[in-house]
């Protein structure tokens, strides 16, 4: 899709509606999924302790409901991040963001980055529900952003996505290209961290990012429908 001929419609549904914060209360929760519906997101991007909650909100709705898992420093084993894919999954949540182990990666130790991505994968998929890995690319190199592209190459999540916004930075227009050069058409590109105006969402949609996670989107499509108009 060319991001010159998006509609509004399309556009609002590539946004991940995005609540992320540690003191968020269920009143934000309540106004981050009623935005949600009232603009056609495709997701509310939380942890997963208000799933349930948000899921309950948008059960009527075409609005997914995403949990963050290992979030934000992907610091956990796997069996800890599988069992909290599974409880996440349980409570309600169409897709899972998880954050990948970065040290390992820093180590190049791929076969757990592997090892890893497979698991969480395969529990999405026995679910049916969609899978994104984050690599939070301010952490790497180009090299590692690659070598972890070529192993989602392999294990085909559904996306792979460039930061979760709780980093040094975020989403760079030349990570996205490399992420989607590397993929291909085989995996979707997510870019998040950072993307608060619709130059940049669209700077991150021309380099090949399906999806946009952020906590601006609302300014976005105002900016968008003015643009239009």
């Amino acid at each position: 899709m060319e991001y010159e001929t998006l509609t509004n419609k399309q556009l609002a549904g590539m946004i991940d509606h995005t609540n992320l914060k540690a003191f968020a209360t269920e009143d934000d929760f309540r106004k981050l999924c009623n935005e949600a519906k009232d603009n056609g997101f495709a997701m509310v991007a939380i942890n997963p302790y208000p799933v349930a909650f948000c899921k309950n909100i948008l059960k009527d709705t075409d609005v997914h409901v995403g949990a963050a898992i290992a979030f934000p420093l992907g610091q956990t084993d796997i069996e800890s991040k599988v069992a909290e894919t599974e409880q996440a999954i349980k409570d309600g949540a169409d897709e899972i963001d998880y954050v990948l182990n970065v040290g390992k990666l820093k180590e190049g130790n791929t076969e757990f980055i592997r090892k890893e991505m497979q698991a969480i994968v395969d529990t999405c998929r026995k679910h049916n529900v969609i899978c994104k890995v984050i690599f939070e690319n301010c952490y790497l190199t180009k090299e590692e952003i690659k070598a972890a592209a070529l192993i989602a190459r392999e294990v085909r999540p559904d996306f792979i996505k460039t930061s979760t916004g709780f980093g040094t930075s975020g989403a760079t227009v030349e990570d996205v290209k490399l992420m989607k050069e590397t993929v291909g058409d085989l995996v979707k590109v997510k870019a998040a961290g950072g993307i608060r105006d619709l130059e940049t969402a669209l700077a991150m949609i021309e380099a090949g990012a399906e999806r946009i996670g952020t906590s601006s989107g609302i300014k976005i499509m105002e900016e968008f429908k003015g643009f239009q108009g």
